[in-house]
């Protein structure tokens, strides 16, 4: 047992890449990034050599830096490419030309790292292309742009992209580099030639691309039912005083809107279905907008629980016979008449005790919301990363509709009662009846197509089955029947007065009533006549 402790943890290092010594990596520039990534190399246990125009000036001010780059090395360029066959190019776009352009006899067969970003997205060109231009000799390998220098520096404390894609059109070179960014800890993901470079290069420049149409949307449905709620309860009722407005008021778009935007989350695949029916095949493109809604769905998901999280904290302290009079017993206190009084008062008093609605809808919105907080959960990459398909689509495919139904009850139960006395007219300009007509739509889309007709239809359509291709088929075969038949009446017509010859069974007019027959009758000749009305 006291051994142990001399056992190294990693005891298979191959992965890593086996060496004799220490294996020297190049690094030309000597910005933030080449300090950070300097660090992380030495870390992991290889010697650097940094590159610069003007070496001891850097070597001078790189030691006041940080204690890890005592071992490191600062050459000049050239020194750098004669040393080492693996470089990281951690310079600006701009710069290539100019540091790099009369090396191209130095950098022949050399690996180069580019690890820059560019400033803007919808470049026709990405930067490692450029490079590639510059260099056309060298090996150029896209790499490590994603990775930000205060990751690189402290892996094991930060909370960035952990992932590094990796392109370059030479597959060693790529694996080499790829093994390299596992030894420094990294998740490596493969994007195959340089031209993936483009995409690596405009995805660190997203700013929450995927949120932008699913916000906006939020906005504007918010907007749309705090509209209707304002005309409702303070024009044409004036139910509220002005001062719920912050609360009380808030709460009912609040609500509304997370349950618009949980029904919204899960039509676009209904929608998608009924393209798919309609077209007969799924090879056929979705429109652009329904491509980007289904990519969608995950961001329409958080979003309507982040609003249903507002609404049950907002319910929460608003839980009181004074905002919710309905759910409550109401008992009456009565003063009888006397001198004051010309006749008996009648004081309603509310008691703390919960009728059967405010105890449903309680029960069933507490249901509710933590179904959804586990749907929620499993967006969560380590989640699920957890999962399997068939759990994942279980959460995924069931679970959410039973959320989004228990969501449908919970407003029924809440608004049932009003609906009932106001009358058909009444109900359907009530705001709970309104906020469950795209719910229940949805859910209504979800039973037709679980049906047994619709259900092996569309999965028939997701297998590859094509409609299409059964008509073509069905088409060729109707053609090949008709020629057959053509050709068979001419050789009957051919071979009726010559003598000797086989005569086909089916041409007796005793015969017509058969729809195949196995052979033909014997003839003179010996002759074999094959008898093509079988296929008929």
């Amino acid at each position: 047992m006291a051994d142990e402790v001399c056992v190294p943890l990693i005891t298979n290092p191959s992965s890593c890449g086996k060496r004799e010594g220490r294996t020297t990596i190049g690094i030309i520039g000597t910005g933030n990034y080449a300090i950070a990534l300097s660090k992380r190399l030495t870390m992991t246990g290889y010697d650097v050599i940094m590159a610069s125009r003007r070496p001891q000036m850097r070597e001078t001010s790189l030691k006041f830096f940080s204690d890890c780059l005592c071992g490191v090395k600062v050459t000049s360029i050239p020194e750098c490419l004669r040393k080492c066959d693996l470089i990281f190019v951690a310079i600006h776009m701009e710069d290539f030309k100019i540091t790099l352009g009369n090396y191209l006899e130095a950098t022949k067969d050399k690996i180069l790292v580019d690890v820059s970003n560019r400033e803007y997205r919808y470049a026709r060109h990405s930067n490692a292309e450029l490079l590639s231009a510059v260099l056309p000799n060298a090996i150029i390998v896209k790499a490590f742009n994603s990775i930000s220098a205060y990751t690189m520096e402290d892996l094991a404390t930060s909370g960035g992209n952990h992932r590094v894609f990796v392109a370059s059109n030479d597959p060693t070179a790529r694996s080499k580099v790829g093994d390299l960014a596992k030894c420094m800890g990294f998740q490596v993901v493969d994007l195959g030639g340089l031209k993936s470079a483009r995409y690596m290069e405009d995805f660190v420049l997203k700013v929450f691309s995927h949120w932008k149409i699913p916000f906006f949307l939020t906005f504007g449905i918010f907007n749309l039912w705090s509209l209707y709620i304002v005309y409702v309860c303070f024009i044409e009722k004036s139910e509220f005083q002005w001062e719920q407005v912050f609360l009380k008021v808030l709460n009912k778009p609040l609500c509304m809107t997370a349950i618009t935007m949980l029904a919204l989350t899960y039509l676009p695949s209904h929608i998608a279905a009924i393209y798919q029916i309609y077209n007969g095949t799924k090879h056929k493109r979705f429109p652009r907008y329904l491509d980007t809604w289904l990519k969608s769905r995950k961001q329409f998901g958080l979003i309507t629980l982040f609003l249903a999280t507002i609404h049950a904290f907002a319910s929460a302290l608003m839980m009181s016979p004074t905002y919710y009079r309905s759910w409550y017993h109401t008992a009456t206190v009565t003063l009888p008449a006397n001198a004051s009084l010309a006749s008996p008062l009648v004081i309603p008093v509310s008691t703390s005790w919960m009728v059967w609605k405010g105890e449903a809808a309680c029960l069933v919105g507490i249901i509710a919301f933590v179904l959804l907080v586990i749907v929620g959960l499993t967006s969560i990459p380590s989640v699920g990363e957890s999962l399997n398909w068939s759990e994942w689509r279980c959460v995924h495919s069931n679970l959410s509709y039973v959320v989004l139904f228990l969501s449908v009850v919970h407003v029924c139960i809440m608004g049932a009662p009003g609906w009932l006395k106001a009358g058909p007219a009444g109900a359907f300009r009530s705001i709970t009846f309104l906020s469950i007509i795209l719910p229940l739509i949805v859910l209504f889309l979800k039973f037709i197509f679980v049906c047994p007709p619709l259900r092996n239809y569309i999965r028939r359509i997701r297998r590859g089955w094509e409609r299409s291709t059964i008509s073509q088929n069905s088409f060729q075969s109707d053609a090949v029947e008709k020629v057959t038949v053509h050709n068979m009446k001419d050789k009957l017509e051919v071979t009726q007065d010559v003598p000797g010859t086989k005569s086909c069974c089916c041409s007796d007019p005793a015969d017509k009533r058969l729809k195949s027959c196995n052979g033909c009758k014997a003839g003179v000749f010996s002759v074999a006549v094959q008898c093509e009305c079988s296929s008929l």
